[in-house]
């Protein structure tokens, strides 16, 4: 038993660990901020900091699971056919929205972390492909670029860091509002 009278499940546990972590670090970025304290995440998550930092040593390393699952979901999206670009960023706005740690990590316009390059590609990419089928296009201009698309959702990242988390869903929407009618037909 632990000194909190849990029963130490060792490394069987890890994989719950590992997502409780994950899951939990999403919720308290988007109450608290990037900013927010690792020890409440491993609070949030059941675990203690030691078993957080095994899993992740840095605020980036953490940050970048909850980046790698939120592009999973968008990819899943995208991998339906019947989607179309407009679909797609809808999420990514959401996502942006509620996580901090995407939008801390969102910056398709340049980084030197591979780890972020090898993630913010398979975005442009999944976004590029979208837009070559006129079917999944949406309602996104001809003229539009999938870097010109992801420089408009890295301009919304870059203003929602500074929105008051209570405000952040409405200065999402109005700034994304202004950006979609410079993309759209």
């Amino acid at each position: 038993m632990t000194s909190a009278g849990r029963a130490n499940r060792g490394p069987k546990a890890a994989a719950s660990n590992r997502a409780a972590l994950i899951r939990a670090a999403r919720e308290i970025f988007a109450e608290n901020g990037f900013e927010a304290a690792l020890s409440s995440i491993a609070r949030a998550a059941g675990v203690g900091q030691g078993v957080l930092y095994r899993h992740f040593p840095t605020r980036e390393s953490l940050a970048l699971a909850v980046f790698e699952e939120n592009i999973l979901e968008v990819e899943e999206l995208a991998g339906d056919p019947g989607s179309t670009v407009d679909d797609v960023l809808a999420v990514i706005v959401d996502q942006l929205t509620l996580s901090a740690a995407f939008i801390s990590m969102f910056d398709p316009t340049g980084t030197d972390d591979p780890r972020l390059l090898e993630v913010s590609g398979r975005l442009i990419e999944l976004v590029a492909h979208k837009l070559a089928d006129p079917a999944q296009r949406g309602t996104i201009r001809a003229d539009v670029t999938a870097s010109e698309v992801l420089l408009a959702v890295a301009m919304l990242a870059g203003i929602l860091t500074k929105a008051d988390v209570q405000a952040k869903r409405e200065v999402a929407r109005q700034a994304w509002g202004l950006l979609e009618r410079g993309l759209t037909r």
